[in-house]
């Protein structure tokens, strides 16, 4: 279909169409939801993983600490999660399975929007649409495993085993541990959206390679000062968020120079 056969549809039609659309997708969404809903033991494994104190992420940053000589180990620690109410741990595990379910069936969901919107696009438009979400996509994944191996784990470290008094021990809801894991992932995912941001406001002249180039170290201060807010009050962690948020800096600042 091209965009002169699209144009021939009615307003209902393209109600119908959509509708259609979104029964698709909530139906393959909905089957990932009840896989992941039935692997309970192996979704659970992945997503009380970062809580521990052998993360992997700890034991990567352990050996390339001792790669340059220095005999360092993080101390062992352990934070007890619990459920206050008779029915959260159900009501978080079908909530939790949703929306790995919606994560798991995205490929799909940019499939369905691109099927949806192309008819209404010339060739060069919809070429142009799949590479932009392409690169979208990736990004996002780059955030959420970002936010997964390193943010997530750090500041669960930091903020779970922080104690004003030795008499007073945390104890974590699992409803707690759960929307602090999916807000920062959520954060991280659209915070590496910050190139494709960059492209756009290049393509409608808000910006140039010049103005962002000139401002680098304002920038940079800008995202350190964007990392302490998102990660807790520790330089392992600021640094470890400010490396690759200023790298996306730098690659928006390629991006808008080559548009």
């Amino acid at each position: 279909m091209n965009k002169k056969d699209n144009d021939l549809l009615t307003f209902g039609g393209h109600l119908e169409v959509f509708r259609q659309m979104l029964f698709r997708i909530l139906g393959v969404a909905g089957v990932i939801a009840v896989v992941v809903f039935c692997f309970k033991d192996t979704t659970w494994q992945l997503l009380l993983a970062p809580s521990e104190w052998n993360f992997c992420t700890y034991r990567w940053l352990e050996n390339v600490i001792q790669a340059v000589g220095i005999d360092f180990h993080f101390e062992e620690y352990h934070v007890d999660l619990i459920a206050t109410d008779l029915s959260s741990q159900f009501m978080t595990h079908i909530t939790t399975a949703v929306y790995i379910g919606l994560l798991g069936a995205s490929p799909y969901i940019l499939y369905e929007l691109f099927r949806f919107i192309s008819p209404a696009l010339y060739d060069n438009e919809r070429k142009y649409s799949v590479q932009v979400a392409g690169v979208i996509y990736m990004l996002f994944i780059i955030g959420v495993l970002m936010s997964y191996f390193v943010l997530f784990p750090i500041s669960f470290r930091f903020l779970g085993t922080y104690s004003v008094s030795e008499r007073i021990h945390s104890s974590i809801t699992l409803d707690s541990y759960i929307t602090t894991f999916t807000s920062l992932t959520l954060i991280m995912g659209v915070v590496f959206q910050l190139p494709v941001i960059a492209f756009f406001l290049g393509k409608m002249g808000f910006i140039n390679g010049e103005i962002l180039s000139q401002y680098r170290k304002h920038a940079f201060l800008g995202i350190m000062l964007i990392a302490a807010i998102i990660t807790p009050p520790d330089l392992m962690t600021l640094i470890l968020v400010t490396i690759p948020l200023y790298l996306l800096y730098e690659v928006s600042i390629w991006v808008v120079k080559g548009r």
